[in-house]
């Protein structure tokens, strides 16, 4: 079996797509108002890849470090099943909601662009970058993936899983 079978194999597993933040959902930038408000830019198309997984029966959670108030907005307005904010030890977190959902963190995927994802790629049944990550990432995910952060790189994760699924 190649490789990338063996790839397309554990893509058509996937039950669960976590996403870091900063570098992922967003390229990564902050802007401020000369009010001092933070303003952060997410990509409309990872929005709707939060949908079309659903549709598709695959769960969705958001793990960051960040404690941000506009990640709880979006976490809502994309209805995210799961949303935790200012978690440093997120292989835990994912641990635990496997728990709750009764899966092998096999049948889960991971994207994420900084070291502080080291733990829970190193966890995740199959692990993604954007083509941005820092190389101490990009060096250990299973895909390196062709967009920026901010700019459909979820999208681009959840279309390969969906499409791998299709295909069962």
């Amino acid at each position: 079996m190649t490789n990338n079978e063996t790839l397309l194999t554990r893509l058509k597993n996937i039950k669960l797509l976590i996403t870091d933040v900063d570098g992922v959902l967003t390229d990564g930038g902050l802007y401020y108002t000369e009010d001092g408000l933070m303003m952060k830019k997410f990509n409309v198309k990872d929005g709707m890849g939060t949908r079309l997984l659903r549709d598709a029966g695959i769960k969705t959670a958001i793990i960051t470090t960040d404690t941000s108030e506009l990640i709880r907005i979006r976490a809502e307005r994309v209805k995210a099943d799961y949303m935790y904010l200012g978690v440093w030890d997120k292989e835990n977190k994912l641990l635990e909601i496997c728990e709750s959902e009764k899966i092998s963190p096999n049948q889960t995927a991971f994207i994420g662009d900084d070291v502080n994802d080291i733990g829970i790629v190193n966890t995740a049944g199959i692990s993604a970058c954007p083509i941005d990550a820092v190389d101490d990432i990009k060096n250990i995910v299973d895909l390196i993936l062709t967009k920026k952060g901010g700019y459909g790189v979820f999208r681009e994760f959840a279309d390969l899983i969906l499409k791998a699924q299709k295909n069962k």
